[in-house]
């Protein structure tokens, strides 16, 4: 049930600046605003005052002046939330926000929840639930791309996607359903030609947005990039080197990166995040063991490999190593990072390039990551086989994974249907299957849903939002 009640909350970011803004929300938003603003013209009230207007004025405690204000008014429900609103912006002093929020909650208001303001948007009609998850993702986005994917989803385009989808579901149920009513007249009016032309387009956009999860993900948690090799060979050096920063301790010792170390960088409008790993080697330290087997676990989540080599070490020995690495991947991009290109002997590098016989997806690069020469090359071949390409106003990208999850049960339903079609079963199972679709597809939007799933959801958001 929808609490009534008056939320308050800093909307802004936390700490003191220029300006900060105060939300409230609720059925006596503005009964409380008026119960502490006061206009240059004393006889002015808020309550009387048209919707989406500004108001300069003052606010006190009795009478102690606190700061002087701009109160934005909206009216249910032409707001966020459905519900009357105020915002209140006031001086950015951490002890203004503070006072104020004290005084509003003295009033009657009481502090919000994370998500509160944007889930009371939900639960009043103002958005679905993929829109209100895209809020978070907007306020998150680091990058052009993920930006875009955010603004896209909060103003419906996946909302749209998944109501055409539904009406196609409907329609579907509709005919079997109808054919089932005059089933002991053995009348076909769903024909199966058209039904299984119906079911291989549901299927299809079923799959299509399933199978962007990979792209969405990779554009708003960055493209995952795991830097491996042996002990000493200057992964460390580059992690800090890519990142201009000391993130990674570098020593000669052996072992020294014990666990993986992560961060993100924006390269050329693309967030790439890396993963520092423990050496591989051979080794009976029981914690270094645990760290080698992060490293192969690193592997398999990226999508591309830096495989980093020391060039002062025997060619053969660098080819063992490339070698070992190709068993450990699949389809991700390996990089063959050939470090300490400045002390390494030129006929060495040459004859390096004639043994190692690149395969697809495989390119070479030297560097060096301690006098940080051709990190150029290095980040170009980043951006080469990132494989991104910026999503376009309109295209429909999921980078959800609980949107990923219920399209996955989705498409299993919608598999089902299809077999079912093709072995000729009874209509009522294939409404049954049909019926399962639309339900995990839903559970994406809210009209399926429940308070735990609600509470997971907003839980993250921020306070103000």
């Amino acid at each position: 049930m929808l609490d009534q009640s008056t939320i308050c909350a800093i909307a802004t970011s936390p700490g003191m600046g220029a300006i900060a803004t105060i939300r409230l929300s609720g059925e006596k938003a503005i009964e409380i605003a008026d119960s502490v603003f006061q206009s240059p013209n004393k006889a002015k009230k808020l309550a009387a005052q048209p919707a989406n207007t500004l108001h300069f004025g003052t606010i006190s405690e009795g009478h102690e002046l606190i700061d002087e204000v701009v109160v934005a008014l909206f009216r249910a429900p032409h707001s966020f939330t459905g519900e009357d609103v105020v915002e209140i912006s006031c001086h950015g002093s951490v002890y203004i926000q503070q006072r104020l929020l004290q005084l509003l909650v003295t009033k009657g208001a009481r502090l919000a929840r994370p998500g509160e303001f944007t889930q009371r948007a939900f639960l009043n009609g103002k958005m679905d639930l993929s829109q209100a998850e895209a809020v978070a993702d907007l306020i998150a986005s680091t990058t052009r791309a993920s930006q875009k994917m955010a603004m896209n989803q909060m103003r419906g385009g996946f909302s749209n996607e998944l109501s055409r989808l539904r009406a196609k579901m409907l329609h579907f149920i509709a005919m079997i359903e109808l054919e089932l009513d005059f089933s002991e007249e053995d009348v076909e009016f769903a024909d199966r030609s058209q039904l299984k032309q119906l079911v291989d387009e549901i299927e299809a956009v079923v799959r299509k947005l399933k199978d962007s999860f990979r792209l969405g993900n990779v554009l708003k948690n960055g493209v995952p990039v795991a830097i491996v090799g042996e002990t000493n060979v200057g992964k460390s050096t580059l992690l800090n080197a890519l990142l201009n920063e000391e993130k990674a301790i570098v020593s000669d010792i052996h072992g020294t990166t014990r666990d993986v170390i992560e961060d993100v960088i924006n390269i050329g409008g693309t967030a790439f995040r890396f993963f520092d790993t423990a050496g591989i080697r051979e080794t009976a330290d029981r914690i270094e063991t645990m760290g080698i087997e992060r490293t192969y676990h690193k592997l398999e989540q990226a999508e591309i490999v830096l495989l980093v080599t020391d060039l002062m070490n025997p060619t053969d020995l660098i080819l063992k190593r490339i070698q070992k690495i190709r068993k450990r991947i699949t389809n991700q991009c390996l990089i063959i990072v050939g470090n300490k290109a400045d002390v390494a002997d030129r006929e060495k590098i040459s004859e390096l390039v004639d043994c190692v016989q690149l395969g697809e997806n495989e390119d070479l690069v030297f560097i060096s990551a301690k006098k940080r020469q051709n990190l150029d090359s290095l980040i170009g071949l980043l951006k080469e086989n990132a494989h991104l390409n910026e999503p376009g106003t309109d295209d429909v990208i999921v980078s959800n994974i609980r949107h990923f999850e219920a399209l996955t049960n989705a498409h299993q339903a919608i598999d089902r249907v299809q077999k079912g079609l093709e072995q000729h079963i009874s209509g009522d199972f294939l409404a049954q299957d049909i019926r399962e679709c639309m339900y995990f597809i839903g559970e994406i939007t809210g009209e399926i849903s429940t308070d735990e799933i609600l509470g997971h959801i907003f839980k993250n958001f921020c306070i103000g939002k």
